[in-house]
């Protein structure tokens, strides 16, 4: 019995509770400022002593802020693929086979395919989200 009233009154939410996220959620908008401009100051400050995009590191006291640099490549897929096709390098090329989804759902529509066959090939993702906003009264 005592489960039961647990979950009853965790299901009630108060003004104070929104209150509370409210004023959580601002402070964190603050805060994220605030650390954005040190950031700022912080690669601005490596960018001075080491160069653009390069690693570094600076030590006050017994803290020590550290760049490091990422490098990925990416290509281009159409101009690549283009590229490798006018030098017949084909086998450099990925035969992707995926789905038409909106043609699918079209084929259900009209009855072209029975959409129960699909059944176990389809997911449904959701997410939620929660806005606390202050009320002018």
């Amino acid at each position: 019995m005592k489960n039961e009233l647990d979950i009853e009154a965790s299901f009630d939410i108060s003004e104070e509770t929104l209150k509370k996220y409210y004023d959580l959620n601002t402070q964190k908008k603050v805060l994220e400022g605030e650390m954005n401009q040190i950031k700022k100051q912080i690669h601005s400050f490596l960018d001075e002593s080491f160069g653009k995009e390069q690693k570094g590191e600076v030590k006050r006291g017994k803290y020590k802020a550290q760049r490091t640099i990422r490098s990925s490549v990416n290509y281009d897929e159409e101009k690549t693929v283009q590229k490798l096709e006018e030098l017949n390098l084909e086998d450099l090329i990925l035969q992707v086979k995926r789905p038409d989804t909106e043609k699918l759902d079209a084929a259900f529509k009209i009855d072209l395919v029975n959409e129960d066959a699909f059944a176990d090939c389809k997911t449904n993702k959701l997410s939620q989200s929660i806005t606390v906003k202050e009320l002018s009264l």
